[in-house]
């Protein structure tokens, strides 16, 4: 797998550009292609991940700036992406972003969002009735969004002949049983019914605990805090590997302090106990971390030090 230096990764676009295009490796037998929605300049960076001390973003800025974070505005970079794998013949999408047309009163820059994702899909070469298996590692809003498209006044899956998994606890938390997330925001029960309900109607979710086996080289596996569901996607293919992170991790300075949580974690400890042992898995294992939001490169393998752990190499794709 080529790689780079980790302090030498630079984004050669706009921060606050709606980025578009496709960029891939191929790890073993399965392809990684890399289909963007949307990155720029999103929260201040301490809203974003609450622990972590400005020392610790200004004592990185040479590798955090411009791709993780913007020094004069200290707001951190995020980047909203899809990763399409071709595995076994099959054409799978981890995650499908925040979709268009959706009320999100609670999300002000994606309330009514619209933005070219099938167009990205279709330069990657992927036609919604291609897809075989969407993988929504947890039920927010910017994970499950193109799940479905309106139509004709209601909504309906954008991938007709693809099955849907969807971490049980996240449904039932975030579901009609548990009252849509406990009625907490009103954002959660909006994007169960766009997004989720309707794949229930058309009999194409599953819903899965513990662990789901996808094919030879993809595996599910509960990573719960985060949300209750939370979970990430192992990838074993020859000698390669990676780990689909999802957002146990929304800025690489998590990688730095992996006891620090998002703003968006549900359950602290458990997020970081979560985290903790991926991470450590990666580093024992030598494991392409790939979170959900990393600007940049996208992608990167870590080795353990001290108490956390540091950044080796980014992989090899290109910044969008």
């Amino acid at each position: 797998m080529k790689s780079e230096s980790a302090s030498k990764s630079r984004s050669n676009s706009d921060s606050n550009s709606k980025s578009q295009g496709t960029r891939s490796i191929v790890l073993g037998e399965v392809e990684v292609i890399r289909v963007v929605e949307w990155q720029g300049a999103f929260v201040p960076a301490r809203g974003l991940v609450p622990d972590s001390g400005a020392e610790l973003w200004k004592g990185n800025e040479e590798w955090l700036a411009p791709d993780h974070w913007d020094p004069d505005s200290d707001r951190a970079v995020v980047t909203l992406q899809t990763w399409v794998l071709r595995s076994g013949g099959r054409t799978v999408l981890v995650d499908t972003g925040v979709g268009n047309g959706r009320e999100r009163p609670g999300s002000a820059q994606f309330h009514h969002w619209q933005g070219d994702f099938l167009g990205g899909l279709a330069r990657a070469g992927v036609r919604p009735q291609d897809v075989d298996v969407v993988v929504n590692t947890h039920i927010h809003g910017d994970h499950v969004g193109w799940n479905t498209f309106g139509a004709d006044g209601g909504w309906v899956p954008t991938f007709p002949n693809a099955q849907y998994l969807i971490p049980a606890a996240d449904d039932f938390h975030f579901g009609p049983d548990n009252a849509y997330g406990n009625g907490l925001r009103e954002d959660d029960r909006l994007i169960y019914e766009d997004s989720i309900a309707p794949v229930h109607r058309s009999g194409q979710a599953v819903l899965w605990d513990g662990s789901h086996r996808i094919d030879e080289h993809l595996t599910l596996e509960s990573a719960p805090g985060h949300t209750p569901g939370s979970s990430v996607l192992r990838l074993a293919s020859g000698g390669d590997r990676a780990v689909f992170a999802g957002d146990l991790l929304h800025s690489p300075v998590q990688i730095l302090t992996p006891s620090c949580n998002s703003c968006f974690c549900m359950d602290a400890a458990q997020a970081a106990a979560s985290r903790h042992r991926i991470l450590e898995r990666a580093a024992d294992e030598r494991e392409l971390v790939i979170p959900a939001h990393f600007g940049g490169a996208g992608a990167v393998e870590v080795r353990k030090e001290g108490d956390g752990f540091s950044l080796e190499r980014w992989a090899a794709f290109e910044t969008p």
